[in-house]
């Protein structure tokens, strides 16, 4: 089946390949600069923190809808193991198999491919179950930092946690934007809040998965044309789960990630983050959020903090 003439509509106003250069491969990581580094950095006033991942736990957000994508299985390896002898220093010692984009993760830009390619016009089976990403692998995200947005969807229309069905539009964005009194620009770091993340952490995992409100796909557009370099939020499919164009299924990763070089992420903790923007007057902040460097890898943890 392929892919509706309105995706590829879009998918043609937003492409960036070739943008940085034929051998780029970080895409819109580009538009964050030493000088977006310093700007952000100067508007930590208070030094207040906010965490904004979930706990990496066995019963985490992974429920077996997505094959493969298991939580952490953790196991001890040594307890308290006197390594040099009887009376020496003992150390404890774990191991741990997960889904890189088991909690909360950026998906690489090879996450997702359309039509035989990923970013920048490379050939899709570049990934291989052995080589792994050959490009744009998640290791070459080498430092996500710089100035954090947060765009508070459900609070902009005055409730915690949009419907299942609703998709967020470029208008729901501005609305949200003029809510918080922030203007989105070049190199930012975008976090839409919609409080779908409430029904995780009230222990509904099924819920919190489906059907969930999400980005639609009318959203790419709105970031490209203000040079978002990143986006995140608090869902577990980043766009509307269901589809809002019947059949087709993760139409807005293809157009983040494989036309705009885009990273994007899920499962973003941003119930306490709304409440210290309410708090602080404000709706930007110094964010890091450092990618772990898989090599080869289509997506990593990650445990972003927001700084006041």
């Amino acid at each position: 089946m392929s892919l509706p003439a309105a995706f590829h509509e879009i998918a043609e106003r937003v492409n960036n390949w070739g943008r940085w250069g034929r051998d780029d491969e970080i895409g819109t990581l580009n538009l964050i600069t030493d000088a977006t580094v310093r700007e952000a950095a100067a508007g930590v006033r208070t030094g207040r923190r906010v965490a904004l991942a979930v706990e990496l736990r066995q019963d985490g957000v992974q429920t077996g809808m997505i094959p493969g994508r298991v939580n952490p299985l953790h196991v001890m390896v040594q307890v308290n193991q006197e390594l040099f002898g009887p009376g020496t220093v003992a150390t404890s010692d774990d191991a741990v198999t997960l889904g890189l984009q088991a909690g909360t993760h950026w998906d690489a830009l090879t996450h997702a491919s359309h039509s035989g390619r990923i970013y920048n016009g490379r050939p899709a089976d570049t990934v291989t179950p052995h080589g792994r990403a050959a490009f744009s692998g998640i290791h070459t995200a080498r430092h996500v930092v710089g100035r954090g947005v947060l765009l508070d969807v459900a609070a902009a229309k005055g409730v915690d946690r949009l419907p299942g069905d609703h998709a967020v539009t470029p208008e729901d964005l501005d609305e949200a934007a003029e809510y918080g009194r922030v203007t989105v620009g070049a190199g930012d770091i975008v976090l839409v809040r919609t409080g779908q993340m409430r029904l995780y952490l009230a222990g509904d995992r099924h819920g919190y998965a489906f059907p969930s409100p999400g980005l639609s796909i009318r959203t790419p557009e709105w970031f490209h044309a203000r040079d978002v370099a990143a986006v995140a939020n608090d869902t577990l499919t980043f766009e509307i789960f269901p589809p809002e164009i019947e059949d087709l299924w993760l139409g807005v990763h293809a157009l983040d990630l494989v036309e705009m070089g885009m990273l994007q992420g899920q499962n973003w903790n941003l119930e306490e983050l709304s409440t210290a923007c309410a708090e602080e007057g404000r709706c930007s902040f110094l964010l890091s959020a450092m990618p772990e460097p898989f090599v080869g890898g289509t997506g990593t943890p990650v445990a972003p903090v927001a700084l006041f």
